[in-house]
């Protein structure tokens, strides 16, 4: 049967409107998981990645401090301190004995154990004092061989009771007098036989002033040198009455250093300052676990409630597309995750959505990942 151009015309636009029908049926086809990822997928793309992959070392290089979340009420309280020596810690070490400083074993800065030498004295004073244990010691020998003889004869009933009661009161007295003596040495440093004191450190640690030079003279008890173990400090706080009536022996505290990194420590102290009346206190705490520098500045968050939101620094919460995010840490970087801001105070802020209050965050220096994540979305754009 002829066809005509018309009916040609028509039979093509036909076909080719079925042929896009079933195009389109296949398409609206798909079940609604592929297409839940498809358009996730797709969101994904228009909106730039979510992860900063940085390794441990490199997040430590750009200043990134990885925080815990915690429950409370958004930093109700926070407290600038710092980081001290324990009272055990710091040892101001005298000369025992009055002389010339012949010697110096250590520098300030030096890493020294207990018993350590710090500096050498020689003294003629040192030398007397030996000396004369030496001698004491000598007699107290004589003393124990004379009670000795005087028992045998005592014994053997040649010798009277008195003479041998005598002997060993004598011998008595020598031994506590040479006893006293080889005490006097010790309490000068246990000269030797030149007179040469060693002054030693009694505490480990290091060594961070020295107050003799070689050549000068240090009288006995005169300052030789200071020795700090850095590893016991503890964290001072000077806390204001509404404070201190809140704080509680015991109770833990999240103290931050200057660099925006997290030490875990607890309440040691609460002692009322020399002002009573006004109720401030000094708040010591000691660290569980981490390490600061004695001399550095902190500060310490306290929750004066209990429960509540999941509360980070303000500084971990950044502005990414548009939305509020945090940076949770993850094995190899960071992911940007939504939340939901609420009230702010003190440097912190809860947050009442996106947050479950356990995750490990990046608190000072978040920025730095927004900025990285930006740079990886203008990449894209490209």
């Amino acid at each position: 049967m002829p066809f005509d151009k018309k009916t040609l015309f028509t039979a093509a636009a036909l076909v080719a409107a079925l042929g896009a029908g079933f195009g389109i049926a296949k398409l609206s086809d798909r079940p609604p998981v592929a297409e839940a990822e498809a358009e996730a997928g797709e969101g994904h793309a228009e909106g730039g990645g979510t992860e900063v992959k940085l390794t441990a070392e490199q997040a430590r290089a750009a200043g990134i401090a990885i925080v815990t979340v915690s429950h409370g009420g958004a930093g109700d309280l926070r407290l600038s301190g710092r980081v001290e020596a324990t009272p055990s810690a710091r040892a101001a070490v005298a000369a025992p004995v009055s002389g010339g400083v012949v010697q110096l074993l250590v520098a300030p800065g030096a890493s020294v154990r207990a018993g350590a030498g710090l500096a050498v004295i020689r003294s003629a004073e040192g030398a007397a004092v030996r000396a004369e244990s030496i001698a004491s010691g000598a007699e107290a020998d004589a003393a124990r061989a004379a009670l000795a003889r005087e028992e045998r004869l005592f014994k053997a009933g040649v010798t009277a009771r008195q003479d041998w009661e005598a002997a060993r009161a004598a011998a008595t007295r020598a031994s506590a007098e040479a006893a006293a003596a080889r005490a006097k040495v010790a309490a000068f440093g246990t000269p030797g036989e030149s007179g040469t004191t060693i002054v030693r450190s009694p505490i480990v640690g290091v060594v961070t002033s020295l107050q003799v030079a070689p050549g000068g003279f240090v009288g006995q008890g005169g300052p030789v040198a200071e020795v700090t173990n850095p590893a016991l400090v503890e964290v001072v706080f000077n806390a204001p009455a509404e404070a201190a009536a809140k704080l509680r022996v015991g109770a833990p505290l999240t103290v931050l250093g200057a660099d925006g990194a997290e030490t875990k420590a607890v309440i040691a102290g609460i002692a009322p300052m020399a002002q009573n009346a006004t109720g401030a206190a000094v708040i010591r705490a000691r660290l569980s676990d981490g390490r600061l520098t004695p001399g550095a500045a902190v500060s310490a968050a306290f929750s004066t409630e209990t429960g509540g939101y999941p509360t980070v620094p303000s500084e971990a919460v950044q502005t990414v597309g548009g939305r509020p995010v945090v940076f949770i840490a993850e094995e190899d970087g960071f992911r940007a995750q939504p939340v939901t801001p609420g009230r702010s105070g003190a440097g912190f802020t809860q947050i009442v959505g996106g947050l479950k209050g356990s995750e490990r965050i990046a608190g000072r220096g978040a920025f730095v990942l927004k900025a990285e994540l930006s740079k990886g979305e203008a990449g894209d754009e490209d």
